[in-house]
């Protein structure tokens, strides 16, 4: 994965680079967690040194409530078109916002999928579901 760059000055004016992430720095109570969306050189700690915040998380919401995810669009854009790169869990929320294009889930490997007991298990409670089904159509 290739991480674009960022210019600034230093202090002597030589321009220097660093690399951008949008990522969520952690706050909150032990137990009560809260996130804000940030800006951050991605060699920084999690919850370190950030240059913007440009939204916040609360997973304690439920997952339909409106102040769950804030994020402000327009300085999101913003940072998206100089080249920070957005991080697993931000990159979802911008998908979900319609403001990037959401990242394909894997699929799952053999190792993740249900055992061949299970496997059974599932197909034969298909086949009853469907006999249900057409039995329920035909009476």
């Amino acid at each position: 994965m290739t991480v674009c760059s960022y210019q600034t000055t230093t202090t002597q004016g030589a321009p220097k680079t660093m690399s951008l992430r949008i990522r969520l720095a952690r706050g909150g109570a032990k137990k009560r967690p809260f996130y804000r969306i940030v800006v951050a050189d991605s060699r920084s700690p999690r919850d370190g040194r950030f240059i913007e915040k440009l939204g916040s998380f609360d997973p304690m919401l439920p997952r339909d409530h409106e102040r769950r995810v804030i994020l402000k669009e327009e300085r999101l854009k913003y940072w998206l078109g100089v080249g920070a790169q957005p991080s697993d869990r931000v990159a979802r929320f911008l998908g979900l916002a319609g403001l990037a294009e959401p990242r394909a889930v894997p699929e799952q490997t053999r190792k993740s999928q249900p055992r061949a007991k299970a496997q059974e298990r599932l197909r034969v409670a298909a086949e009853k579901a469907k006999a249900a089904a057409e039995a329920a159509a035909e009476g």
